[in-house]
């Protein structure tokens, strides 16, 4: 599995200051002033798998492919079903669940939960859901489908993106298995912003 950081971050940010990123997380007293739960780099995300027979919170079928996403519960871990090879054109955002926190500015220091998944064969190449912790980031320090995912949400929200490869990594990602022109999928949990 390989690092949140590394494979979130752009190419800009080194692997030095996205491990700094992850340990500055968040002091309760500076989430009730903005209106959030606390939350911190680290904080628990379910790892157990949601029932077989749970029912998707969304279907998108893409220009080729198609698919399927539940987003997580307190005590699950999101379930993304991809029908390979799934793309799409243009970036889709959509709001498995919205949340009742203060809205998450562009500007915003974020820590969530989430999955990512290859629209090319439905592979998860990263997890912070199989981890088992949150990881903390600035939405101006990821790539662009990541941060449109985000940024306007509640804190909160559970959320879902099918980026199109120039809003993920248009090089591809290798150290990932993310190649060149991969349509990729994220479930995502907002757990607190700040900013």
């Amino acid at each position: 599995m390989h690092s949140t950081r590394a494979l979130v971050s752009t190419a800009v940010i080194t692997v030095a200051a996205a491990a700094a990123l992850t340990a500055c997380g968040s002091s309760s007293s500076a989430n009730a002033a903005a209106g959030t739960p606390a939350a911190a780099a680290g904080s628990t995300c379910p790892t157990a798998a949601p029932a077989a027979n749970v029912k998707p919170e969304w279907s998108l079928k893409g220009a080729t492919g198609s698919v399927d996403v539940t987003g997580s519960t307190a005590t699950t871990a999101p379930k993304v079903s991809v029908h390979a090879p799934f793309t799409v054109t243009t970036t889709q955002v959509h709001t498995l669940t919205a949340g009742t926190g203060a809205v998450v500015p562009t500007t915003a220091t974020v820590t969530v939960c989430y999955e990512g998944v290859d629209g090319r064969d439905g592979n998860v190449f990263d997890s912070a859901y199989q981890r088992g912790t949150s990881t903390s980031f600035p939405l101006d320090g990821v790539v662009p489908g990541f941060s449109k995912a985000i940024a306007g949400q509640k804190v909160g929200s559970t959320v879902a993106v099918a980026m199109i490869p120039a809003d993920g990594y248009p090089q591809g990602q290798p150290d990932a298995g993310i190649r060149p022109g991969d349509t990729l999928i994220f479930a995502i949990k907002i757990l607190s912003a700040q900013g």
